[in-house]
């Protein structure tokens, strides 16, 4: 058995690429995409027919609605590949406006309604600012499923579980970059490997939380850098993984031990923890990690839903 399959034995497996046609080979469950990854995609020959056939239907159409018909469309694309969800995340320019990304993603929702895709086939991805979590809780009451997405603290772990999230997806490269360039010259890559590595500990601790106390929301890790931060969380509800490492998976066959069990979160003396919105902006603001890379990361997605604009009028 290689490390891929071991590792669905006790963690459901996610893909994390707009490049549908990866996926086939390794079978995940469900698949993630993003403005970045989609903005890839379209500039690839295999998937360029997708953007000029949507731009064909919907040019007359409004740019963001037209946007969302092609996150859409890719996403159709997917579901027709891997037997479970598909995550297709609002415009990140939306993120601190809870009504337009409530609205946005009712119809995005809508949308894939309209092409035979029932709801429960879809998570609405929203970034984990206080406004995007309160969304993500309007969206959950009227039965849209959502995934929290740039999530790189406790404090935001704790709110979505509070919001009753259906999944959340922690950065775990993202928190080890931080870390490594933080630490400079000083970074020891061996000391801060495996269970050690910043990102898996911050992903322990909410998954720890959320088994402890009976907190129904998902835990997928996200944004890894290698394989070993990928093996420290086995056991992990979901992992989102590029195709890049999941081929490095399939061709390994070494022992994957069970990192994470809800039984030992059980077992383990933990205190409750609850924030309210001066509590949870307060907890933020004194992580600078997580602050920096949430600002980032939504300015990082938004540049990138510029330039998919952009090729979406060239088209």
């Amino acid at each position: 058995m290689n490390q891929l399959d071991a590792l669905k034995q006790f963690t459901t497996v996610v893909a994390d690429t707009g490049d549908f046609r990866q996926l086939a080979q390794f079978q995940p469950q469900d698949a993630t995409t993003n403005p970045s990854l989609i903005l890839k995609a379209v500039q690839k020959a295999d998937y360029a027919h997708l953007l000029a056939e949507t731009m064909a239907q919907y040019r007359k159409q409004p740019l963001d609605e037209t946007m969302d018909r092609l996150l859409v469309r890719f996403g159709r694309e997917i579901l027709s590949i891997i037997p479970g969800r598909v995550s297709t995340e609002v415009d990140a320019r939306l993120s601190f406006d809870a009504d337009a990304s409530f609205a946005r993603a009712e119809r995005i929702i809508a949308m894939y309604r309209a092409e035979g895709v029932p709801p429960e086939r879809v998570l609405i991805k929203v970034a984990s600012t206080w406004e995007g979590i309160q969304t993500a809780a309007r969206l959950e009451q009227r039965g849209i499923r959502t995934n929290l997405t740039l999530l790189f603290s406790f404090c935001q772990a704790v709110a979505c579980g509070q919001a009753k999230v259906q999944l959340i997806s922690p950065f775990v490269g993202r928190i080890y970059d931080w870390y490594k360039k933080s630490a400079g010259t000083g970074w020891d890559e061996a000391a801060n490997a495996g269970p050690n590595d910043p990102g898996v500990q911050s992903v322990r601790q909410i998954y720890l939380h959320y088994k402890h106390f009976g907190i129904k929301t998902e835990v997928m890790g996200a944004s890894f850098r290698n394989t070993g931060q990928i093996l420290a969380l086995a056991g992990c509800d979901l992992l989102t993984i590029s195709p890049e490492l999941l081929a490095q998976l399939a061709g390994s066959d070494a022992p994957v031990p069970r990192a994470l069990d809800p039984q030992q979160a059980k077992n383990t003396d933990l205190p409750p923890v609850s924030y309210d919105e001066a509590g949870f902006r307060y907890a933020l603001n004194e992580d600078a990690m997580a602050t920096e890379k949430l600002a980032e990361g939504i300015r990082a997605f938004a540049a990138d839903a510029v330039k998919l604009e952009k090729l979406m009028k060239e088209a």
